[in-house]
């Protein structure tokens, strides 16, 4: 659902997806191979909202801001399913956790992991290379090249789900029972935890 508001109409790059039911409406700008899930809510009714390159807005999340302000979610930010991005500006590559929510004028730096139902209060700024916890959210360490390369990876399967929305996603009534030769999906990513108890 993509609306206009007060003559602004919202832009997306056509390799993007935005699914049908989420809502888009009025200043917003997505860039390319974003991929935004139903239930979002991204509102550029009184401010601009802009979604660079590659980024996700995963299920039931919240963009907004107050009357007058602008943000920007950089390239490749990740946004965990159920969060609330108020007035919040996210950078490039960084991880929002699921149901966090980061309030107006803050600042999450580049490569920042925020964790899980994490709270960050307005204007709090978060360096570059962050892990941050908690409610309120506090800083614990920095974040590794080898938790980098992991959020990366797991950012890269979203940047390639609007293509797979765009040739395989499609409206269907429900089998009423279980095919015989029904198969799992591949494993193709695991849990941070798993991925270094491998190695």
């Amino acid at each position: 659902m993509i609306y206009s508001f007060q003559g602004y109409i919202p832009v997306v790059h056509n390799s993007s997806f935005v699914h049908p039911l989420a809502a888009v409406t009025g200043n917003v700008i997505i860039g390319k191979n974003c991929y935004i899930g139903p239930g979002a809510a991204i509102r550029g009714d009184w401010g601009q909202i802009i979604l660079e390159d590659g980024v996700n807005v995963q299920e039931n999340c919240t963009i907004h801001m107050f009357p007058g302000k602008s943000i920007t979610l950089k390239e490749s930010a990740h946004v965990g399913h159920g969060a609330v991005i108020h007035g919040a500006n996210l950078g490039k590559n960084c991880l929002i956790g699921m149901n966090t929510v980061i309030m107006d004028d803050a600042e999450i730096g580049d490569e920042s992991i925020v964790g899980a139902m994490a709270f960050v209060k307005a204007e709090t700024k978060i360096p570059k290379r962050s892990l941050v916890v908690g409610n309120p959210a506090k800083i614990v360490k920095q974040v590794s090249d080898e938790m980098i390369a992991w959020k990366t990876k797991g950012t890269q399967l979203y940047q390639q789900l609007p293509a797979d929305c765009y040739s395989t996603l499609k409206e269907v009534e429900p089998l009423r029972k279980v095919p015989a030769d029904r198969k799992l999906q591949d494993d193709v990513y695991k849990t941070l935890r798993e991925t270094f108890s491998k190695k």
